[in-house]
């Protein structure tokens, strides 16, 4: 049908925002609203010995200052969303994250007071004259158990000790191997830049609280602050703004948001807070931060026997959310990759330093997994003398062997990887590439990827429908840009045969939905997708006795026609246009929703091709070519544009992005001036292509895509650097590539 799945259907959301009535936090109007202000620790670690706030209270315009004394017994501090059960069986000891800074300060950035004036002029003001004295402390900056301790209740800086695999197994195949290889591979920290900052408005309701929060779930936002502020769920309702970029870490609680809902109980009045681009460097969950120590045996055939990896996860403060489990839980069972590996064990220890928390950043985990075993593939087709293609066709999963579960614990439903590797370097002319390398230096990288997709929480949906065929719909999960009221929109139009332009989406409210689990981990396609089907086939069933009535039959003698839009008399062409039954029933409401798990395995290949200027160490990224498998998409369009922007994102990973600090823990990139960002300059064109393997695990055959394109990327450019960087005697060089890191890297390699 038109405008139906599989479609390139346009946004339906652009013209609305084209117009400049986007309505995000800081555009909801809320007139004798306060300000929240926070000030903050401006060094990495020491005692606080004395906030004097009594100046600052007598201000104009300040209302309330709250210090952690003001603030402990009333908010729970902010802890893991996951227990970590380690290696030796112990669940790991929580490390959680005070609203306000208590005793101590333990990264630069780290809350101290919150300041509530009329306006943020005289919040900032009254925050001039609060007197902060601390006894500084050595910084740990160093993930390692001989840097200056953070915290009283760890024997030391490390949190966990966690693993994965077989290591008897594993040390066998490396004491059989006839080649084995390794690296030292880096993922360095990095700030997430949404377009929006973070912001709240908290408005005192009755007994609770009516809350508007640019993030990335109102349900897992109502729980976060209920658990927070020590209240039952149904005191705080959670509506959504429009919500400009969120790459997971909007879908985080911050110390910032239960505090505005504090104020706005204690004064009776709302209050706001928009976080400042300056503030997010400071304040933002950060992403990535892994080093691994990697190895992989090959044998003299070069076929893949084991990897024996030890992984070192830099957690930042405190380990709050899913901190934790991103470089375990969510990433380290995919160790392996692709690739038909039998014996693995993966070592992941986790340490907090004198830095910001890190968290979930788009692909949580699975980007640094990847760029790991890709770069190892590259490493062992260099010992093996096998070309990258090569080596990757030997070892790549093949379809006869679905199912597949990995040495990890993945299962694999259906899958082509060597098809699609074969397709990636056709469109990549890679048999054009020793023409072009014999021209000019140039490197060429391959990714063969694979990431698990989110499955839970509980989703649910709702499809509301008038007498006169409007069509309201609402589901739980979050658009921060991807598009989602079109792709919901085709998946209703198709599913009950109504025309497309008659189904509007309501943002998401706790008002509108008992539970929903938000937009994370690639997850809403498939999990609003379901929903949406469930409460498509929940309006048939309402609606089909009534269309049996009006048709005179046994509603056993009808059937729904969805292409049509009808219900139909079996045998017969007598039949009567769903609307029609709705609009007879004056109307019905249909609600679907799913509780289980279910997970799913998009995949692909991307190839990179890059040029070197080696009077400068300038990288520039000539050609990119992906091959996905997402099984059915929705819609091609919307879903090239995720592609793009993830792959963007793995390239800034890669080649210029960093958050750096000096010995002091002061950070030396906290500003847009200092912190390199992707330029649309810099991109090559991207040659994009769909092949469809639908999985058996929905009833859509959907595959997670939102995040495909940053796992993907960063090993694909790291292994073009990497290539042209080793035609010079350069073999290992930690990101992000920059012209002055590649030039002396050049320069050493000379001697």
């Amino acid at each position: 049908m038109k405008f139906g799945v599989g479609q390139s259907v346009k946004r339906i959301e652009d013209p609305r925002f084209l117009r400049g009535e986007g309505a995000y936090v800081d555009d909801l109007e809320a007139p004798d609203a306060l300000v929240l202000h926070v000030l903050r620790s401006d060094i990495a670690h020491g005692l606080i010995q004395k906030i004097d706030v009594s100046r600052a209270r007598g201000m104009p315009g300040v209302h309330r200052i709250y210090t952690d004394e003001d603030l402990s017994d009333r908010l729970n501090a902010i802890d893991a969303q996951l227990p970590l059960i380690q290696a030796d069986g112990s669940t790991a000891p929580a490390v959680a994250q005070p609203h306000l800074a208590h005793g101590k300060v333990r990264y630069v950035g780290e809350p101290l007071v919150a300041i509530i004036a009329d306006n943020l002029n005289a919040a900032m003001d009254a925050a001039e004259c609060i007197e902060v004295e601390t006894d500084t402390l050595d910084t740990a900056l160093k993930p390692a158990v001989d840097q200056p301790q953070l915290h009283d209740h760890l024997q030391t800086n490390k949190v966990f000790t966690w693993d994965v695999g077989d290591l008897a197994a594993t040390q066998h195949a490396f004491a059989e191997a006839a080649h084995c290889v390794a690296l030292h591979v880096v993922n360095q920290r990095l700030a997430i830049h949404p377009v929006e900052t973070r912001g709240i408005l908290a408005i005192p309701d009755g007994d609770g609280w009516s809350v508007w929060l640019g993030n990335q779930g109102v349900h897992a936002a109502q729980s976060d602050l209920s658990r927070d502020l020590q209240v039952a769920p149904e005191h705080i309702r959670v509506h959504a703004p429009d919500v400009g970029g969120g790459f997971g870490m909007k879908l985080m609680d911050h110390p910032e948001y239960a505090m505005a809902l504090i104020a706005a109980q204690d004064l009776g009045r709302p209050v706001r807070w928009t976080g400042t681009r300056s503030e997010s460097f400071l304040s933002d969950m950060q992403g990535r931060d892994v080093q691994t120590h990697a190895e992989a045996a090959f044998s003299a055939e070069g076929r893949l026997t084991g990897l024996r990896w030890r992984s070192t996860a830099d957690l930042g403060a405190y380990v709050p959310g899913y901190g934790a489990a991103v470089p375990t839980l969510f990433s380290g069972h995919l160790i392996g990759g692709l690739y038909d590996v039998a014996h693995v064990h993966h070592v992941v220890e986790g340490f907090v330093t004198n830095k910001a928390p890190v968290d979930a950043y788009r692909g949580a985990g699975k980007p640094e997994i990847l760029h790991v075993m890709e770069r190892l593939m590259d490493e062992g087709a260099r010992a093996t003398g096998l070309d990258p293609v090569e080596i990757r066709l030997r070892n790549l999963i093949r379809p006869e062997q679905i199912p597949y579960e990995t040495a990890g614990g993945i299962p694999f439903d259906a899958l082509d990887a060597p098809a699609i590797l074969r397709q990636a370097a056709d469109l990549a002319d890679v048999a054009g590439f020793g023409a072009r390398k014999s021209a000019a230096p140039r490197g060429l990288g391959i990714s063969c990827y694979y990431e698990r997709t989110g499955g839970g929480p509980t989703e649910r949906a709702k499809i509301d429908i008038s007498r006169d065929g409007k069509i309201r719909a609402v589901v739980g999960t979050q658009s921060s840009g991807q598009g989602h009221d079109t792709a919901w929109a085709q998946i209703i139009a198709e599913e009950l045969g109504v025309p497309f332009d008659t189904i509007e989406l309501q943002a998401p409210s706790t008002d509108l939905l008992e539970a929903g689990g938000g937009t994370g981990g690639s997850r809403s396609a498939v999990q609003a997708g379901r929903s949406f089907l469930r409460a498509s086939a929940d309006a048939i069933a309402q609606a089909l006795p009534n269309a049996a009535e009006m048709l005179e039959v046994a509603a056993t003698d009808i059937t729904f026609d969805k292409t049509k839009g009808a219900f139909t008399i079996v045998g017969t062409d007598r039949s009567i246009a769903f609307l029609d039954v709705v609009e007879a029933m004056d109307g019905l409401t249909a609600q679907g929703g799913t509780d289980d798990k279910v997970q799913t395995t998009p995949n692909g290949c991307h190839i990179a091709e890059v040029s070197l200027d080696v009077e400068t160490g300038q990288i520039t990224l000539e050609r990119y070519t992906v091959v996905d498998d997402f099984g059915r998409v929705i819609n091609p369009m919307l879903v090239e544009g995720q592609v793009h922007g993830g792959v963007t994102q793995g390239i800034g990973q890669v080649l210029c992005e960093a958050m750096i600090w000096d010995e002091d823990g002061q950070p030396l990139s906290g500003s847009l001036m200092d912190y390199a960002l992707p330029r649309a300059a810099d991109l090559p064109f991207f040659e994009v292509a769909f092949v469809e393997h639908p999985t058996p695990s929905n009833p859509m055959g959907l595959k997670g895509c939102g995040e495909a394109g940053s796992v993907a990327a960063v090993p694909a450019v790291a292994n073009a650097v990497m290539d042209v960087l080793a035609t010079f005697g350069v073999r290992e060089l930690a990101p992000p590539y920059t012209p002055g890191r590649v030039w002396a890297a050049l320069s050493a390699a000379k001697g």
